[in-house]
């Protein structure tokens, strides 16, 4: 007989005291449909929950020796949060979902069904998701601009809500990024992928962790860690400015020196390019800020999560 794969859930968690045991029993109840095929385990990143969040989890992981949960020391962010997961978990295959189930668990097996064909990654396309039209927007518009700026294509409209081989898994490992962009690293490796339309669920219990303030950042993180196109506006913006001033002095001495134009004193124009120069420098300085920013912090070699407490891993104080 063939032995059983075995499916990995990697979920994070911050502050989560009400969803953390209905998608325990949601994950429970999925895997009974499918303990004819596969085995699986649970790893469970918690981002130094505040609420009753951890307590749940230790006693979940009592019970349940397939459920790893792995608590940081302070909180270290979604993305880092997802990447220590995947790197703890031992499965064949790994799926990313979120702990307040607007990703339906029903996909899972059609997910299952294109691994088995070959598909080393697979992903859900959000067709459409329960939120306000402005946030909505500003999810496309980020979408579209992040792939359109990225020297790898970048599925649009594609969350953390995914399927990936472990060869994806073991390349994952050999990452060491300070400001990790997950889903833009796994698009990035090639492979076959696919993704699979679905309609994201409404969130029944608590309140979304994430600001616009971190949305903001992930998409920043996104696009700086797959491109260099602000690198190369800057140089464009630079040249073309230099040339139009260039041509600008060439009219100016043309019309002097071979007409005899006398020019009015122009206090404002003159004033105005001035503080135009100045802000072009400020924003480009900021922008090359921000990559060199990201060097230090890559050349300081921080580790990327600390774990306070491990359950039911290797390094774990309960087995």
């Amino acid at each position: 007989m063939n032995q059983k794969k075995l499916i990995s859930f990697v979920v994070p968690v911050f502050n989560e005291e009400e969803n953390v045991l209905p998608m325990y029993n949601a994950i429970i109840n999925l895997m009974d449909d499918l303990k004819n095929k596969y085995e699986y385990e649970i790893v469970i990143t918690d981002n130094h929950s505040t609420d009753k969040t951890f307590d749940i989890l230790k006693e979940i992981a009592v019970n349940d020796k397939r459920v790893k949960v792995i608590r940081f020391s302070r909180n270290f962010g979604y993305q880092r949060s997802i990447y220590t997961g995947y790197i703890n978990s031992s499965g064949d295959v790994a799926v990313q979902l979120d702990c307040d189930l607007q990703d339906p668990l029903e996909l899972i097996p059609k997910f299952l069904e294109q691994w088995l064909k070959g598909y080393k990654v697979v992903y859900g396309v959000r067709v459409s998701r329960k939120e306000g039209w402005w946030i909505n927007n500003i999810r496309k518009v980020f979408y579209r601009l992040i792939d359109s700026l990225s020297e790898d294509h970048l599925p649009r409209d594609a969350g953390d809500f995914r399927l990936i081989d472990k060869q994806i898994i073991e390349q994952l490992r050999l990452i060491n990024d300070s400001a990790p962009y997950i889903r833009g690293s796994i698009a990035s490796m090639g492979f076959e992928q696919i993704g699979i339309p679905y309609n994201r669920n409404e969130r029944a219990r608590g309140e979304s962790k994430f600001s616009y303030k971190d949305l903001f950042r992930l998409a920043f993180d996104g696009i700086l860690n797959h491109s260099t196109a602000p690198l190369r506006l800057a140089s464009y913006t630079g040249l073309t400015i230099s040339i139009i001033t260039f041509l600008a002095l060439i009219v100016y001495f043309s019309g002097k020196l071979l007409f005899g134009a006398n020019w009015p004193a122009g206090f404002a124009t003159t004033t105005t390019l001035i503080l135009l120069s100045l802000s072009l420098n400020a924003l480009f300085l900021g922008i090359i800020g921000e990559y060199l920013g990201r060097i230090y912090l890559q050349v300081k070699k921080k580790p990327m999560t600390i774990s306070e407490i491990e359950l039911n891993t290797s390094d774990s104080q309960i087995k």
